[in-house]
């Protein structure tokens, strides 16, 4: 569509042109972290004016400064009132970074209307930096120099060259939308947004998402390590007077909305890793693994983990991603923040044993922490690997083998008599193997109270109440009674003398005792 100087004369005479507002979103947190500016023009015969129509002509017969300017002063203003943490990412023509009053123009611009450059996000295209690389950066450096970050637009869609990353000062990769839009259906464009985050990651840059649309893209991206996003899933662009009631319902808080995927994956948030088969596997080994396992970062931050942690943790893991240790497990942080502090330091920890104090909704427990630094390809540490053994299970066999050996030791105390032990009710727990001689019994036959067939009929009654009176008392077993021998209708008289064995609270837990054959 041609577009008349007439149209645009009266446009900017009108004010027809209008700054839009594009949410741009911290994946990890789902937080607000800026918005992208755009330009409408609302025609009042044509209507709404697409940018690809009129930003060509804007370029080609020179009044681009001019809607710039008038963009900026508006964008700048209403920005201005906002939250000082929320950026404002603008775009750049190439003709204006040919020439030399672009950083002059901003500056000049921020000061009229009270905007800190330091909230501004200058985005460039790659073609524009095709034509003198030199003068770009210059220009790049100037608009550091003010505070300005610098980001690289539509990566990987014209003239891409690792040069440019090389030569100007960027603070922020884009992905373009075109990869971003297919990359469930295709796996190339899994793989070219996969290097280009995994490239940003490398040089330490902030990597962009454009064009999300989808919950599949956002979880795919959360996986790939991508820091933000942008794109109709968050939010359609915005006027101007409509951008306070949006802030007010965007999120802006540390609420991580990393969520798992439908293979069972978390998000992994920005850890500094390239997404490759390596990782992959890692996270296999991760799902699969008997103990707890995580990836905190320098800030102590769970960057990656596995079901078991988090089960330990009695915390969902969508719940860990972002947060920190102290946030997670609070009663714990002071035990174990030396530990993770010192394995930041290079300092390998292992086999820390440590009780982890009981809760409302678990019992205490015993686990074994080691902690093993993570280096990057430089030798850096870059976090802290965490493996968590729950011990609780075999501190409880160690402490039942103790009551055994405690059992057995009172058992060896009487002896040559044949010890034996009751619980409060009068049930056998445990007899000794002379008893089956004795009583002619077989196998079990003497446990729960199976052990009172192999006495007297006459004498059943009364060592039943004498024993009966011993547990209301709590005062020693002392009885005779008589039990059949091996032979027919012969019996044998056995004295039966025991004592109780009292808890802390004074109740009794079991009766130990003996006996002796009178013959």
């Amino acid at each position: 569509m041609s577009i008349e100087q007439q149209d645009v004369d009266r446009a900017f005479a009108n004010g027809d042109f209008h700054p839009y507002f594009q949410p741009l979103v911290d994946l990890r947190t789902g937080g607000l972290q800026g918005f992208e500016l755009l330009a409408r023009w609302k025609h009042p015969d044509r209507g709404w004016i697409p940018p690809m129509e009129f930003i060509p002509s804007a370029e080609k017969d020179g009044w681009i400064d001019r809607l710039t300017r008038d963009l900026f002063e508006t964008a700048f203003s209403t920005m201005r009132d906002l939250p000082s943490h929320i950026a404002l990412s603008v775009n750049v023509s190439p003709v204006q970074l040919r020439g030399s009053g672009l950083p002059a123009n901003i500056q000049r611009i921020a000061a009229e209307t009270g905007f800190s450059t330091n909230r501004l996000i200058i985005e460039i295209t790659e073609s524009a930096l095709t034509d003198d690389l030199d003068h770009a950066r210059t220009i790049s450096t100037r608009l550091k120099s003010m505070g300005c970050k610098l980001g690289l637009d539509d990566f990987g869609t014209g003239y891409s060259s690792l040069t440019h990353l090389q030569t100007i000062p960027f603070d922020e990769i884009k992905v373009d939308r075109s990869f971003v839009g297919s990359m469930a259906e295709r796996r190339d464009s899994r793989k070219i947004v996969a290097a280009v985050v995994g490239l940003g990651q490398s040089l330490g840059l902030t990597t962009v998402a454009e064009g999300v649309e989808t919950l599949e893209q956002v979880q795919m991206l959360q996986w790939l390590g991508c820091e933000s996003a942008q794109g109709w899933f968050y939010g359609k662009a915005l006027p101007a007077e409509a951008l306070p009631d949006a802030v007010a319902r965007l999120r802006q808080t540390d609420t991580p909305v990393a969520s798992i995927d439908a293979v069972g994956r978390v998000s992994r948030g920005s850890f500094d890793v390239l997404p490759s088969v390596r990782l992959a596997q890692l996270q296999a080994v991760y799902d699969g693994a008997p103990v707890g396992l995580a990836f905190l970062d320098r800030d102590l931050r769970y960057r990656m983990l596995n079901r078991k942690l988090a089960q330990m943790n009695g915390r969902p893991m969508e719940d860990h991603v972002g947060k920190t240790v102290a946030q997670m497990i609070p009663e714990l942080f002071p035990v174990v923040e030396p530990y993770i502090r010192r394995a930041l330091d290079g300092e390998p920890i292992p086999g820390v044993e440590v009780k982890k104090p009981a809760s409302e909704t678990r019992d205490s427990q015993t686990i074994l922490l080691s902690y093993e630094p993570a280096r990057d390809e430089a030798g850096e540490v870059v976090g802290v690997s965490v493996a968590i053994m729950d011990l609780s299970p075999i501190k409880r066999a160690e402490e039942a083998q103790r009551e055994a050996q405690e059992h057995f030791r009172h058992m060896i105390e009487l002896l040559p008599q044949i010890p034996w032990i009751i619980d409060p009710e009068g049930r056998a727990l445990d007899v000794s193997q002379r008893w089956l001689e004795v009583a002619g019994m077989k196998g079990d036959q003497w446990r729960g109270f199976g052990w009172l067939d192999a006495l007297h009929p006459d004498d059943l009654q009364p060592t039943w109440d004498a024993m009966n009176r011993s547990f209301e008392s709590g005062n020693p077993i002392d009885l005779v009674y008589r039990v059949r021998r091996s032979a027919a209708n012969a019996w044998r008289r056995l004295r039966s003398r025991g004592a109780a064995r009292l808890g802390a609270d004074g109740d009794i837990i079991c009766w130990y005792g003996c006996l002796e054959d009178l013959g």
